[in-house]
């Protein structure tokens, strides 16, 4: 029989997680405009799931919300809520077989800060209840956003409710858009598409990112970095989007092209793009990108870039008991020298440096 007891070390990190939760739970909560007294919750999302449905993507969404609606795991509905809707008694089939039943019946758009849809296998997105149609009709004459989840963006499409936006796609269902929607625009780079009252998102773990960003929007910043550490845990030699995420600090910006370039910047931590790419990908020069970066954060993007690596490498360091030489390639270095000098620059001390005084000293035998 196998033991895994747990070591100072783990001990710590527990402790350390359990603080940073209790922080963000107790931080000051900010008066936010457009906060509706019908309610106290301050983001309020019913869900319409379409047959054969990915189990993941109402599980990510849920989760996202639970875990910023209260104190530490309580998941009681207090700053956020949200609710299945449809005809009460009856559920819905996910692709994995799994039923989900309804809990509230289709009721006024009012009620809601927003309206997702998770579309399902794309045979049977004709095949929900008309009365689902009729509902995001109505949702959208009452300017009530609407989030499209996964193939909720084909829901949109066919029933003419997209309006204008163009949405988020997963790749792999590039040629299923072209195929049923050809003309109408899409985008397969980002996590999730926001445009005026629509929300798309390609599904998967990209709902993490988008229920973080609505959190934020609707609840602050202290609730969104909740729901990143919540919902990720710590990266041993896989880089995630999302586990950088949690590395790097919950960072967003109103500015739509210097959001979308740290995204990208964020995604390319171990192979780096040139700033000139990331100026061609957010549709921008590298000049008009170099004083938006200057404006918005102090730093050139290369400098910021540069800054986001060294920070991920900074967390893998106290997080991991990875080589300082594989660190420094994670972190998107070619060398490890060259890593080293820019991190001593940054922190004050070397990366080999760092970790030892963060480990403290070796306990007598």
């Amino acid at each position: 029989m196998r033991h895994s007891g747990k070591t100072l070390a783990d001990e710590s990190r527990t402790d350390e997680a359990r603080s940073l939760v209790d922080r963000l739970d107790h931080a000051e909560q900010p008066s936010r405009p457009g906060k509706k007294s019908a309610s106290k919750a301050e983001l309020r999302v019913g869900i319409l799931l379409w047959p054969g449905f990915p189990l993941l993507s109402l599980a990510g969404l849920c989760d996202g919300l639970r875990h910023a609606a209260d104190l530490g795991d309580q998941s009681r509905q207090n700053r956020c809520s949200w609710a299945i809707l449809g005809t009460p008694g009856e559920s819905v089939a996910a692709s994995c077989g799994v039923r989900v039943p309804v809990d509230l019946p289709l009721s006024a758009p009012v009620d809601y800060d927003y309206v997702a849809v998770i579309g399902g296998l794309l045979p049977q997105i004709g095949s929900a209840d008309t009365r689902y149609v009729s509902f995001l009709r109505s949702v959208a004459a009452a300017q009530v956003p609407l989030i499209g989840i996964c193939t909720g963006s084909f829901v949109l499409a066919r029933f003419e409710l997209l309006n204008g936006h163009a949405p988020c796609i997963h790749p792999f269902h590039v040629d299923d858009w072209q195929a049923m929607h050809p003309g109408l625009a899409f985008e397969t780079r980002s996590h999730y598409a926001i445009g005026s009252n629509r929300i798309t998102c390609a599904g998967g773990i990209s709902i993490v990112e988008l229920a973080a960003e609505l959190v934020r929007v609707h609840c602050g910043a202290d609730r969104a970095a909740k729901v990143v550490h919540q919902m990720t845990v710590n990266a041993e030699k896989t880089a995630s989007h999302v586990a950088r995420r949690h590395a790097l600090g919950y960072e967003s910006s109103d500015h739509e092209k210097l959001r979308q370039a740290i995204v990208l910047m964020e995604k390319n931590i171990t192979t780096p793009l040139e700033i000139a790419v990331i100026a061609r990908l957010v549709k921008s020069s590298s000049r008009q990108l170099e004083r938006v970066f200057l404006a918005e954060t102090g730093a050139s993007p290369s400098e910021h870039y540069r800054n986001s690596r060294l920070k991920y490498a900074r967390y893998l360091l106290t997080t991991t008991d990875l080589p300082v030489v594989t660190i420094a390639g994670e972190s998107g270095f070619s060398d490890a020298s060259h890593f080293i000098r820019h991190f001593q620059q940054l922190y004050g001390m070397a990366p080999g440096r760092l970790r030892k005084a963060l480990s403290g000293p070796t306990p007598a035998v």
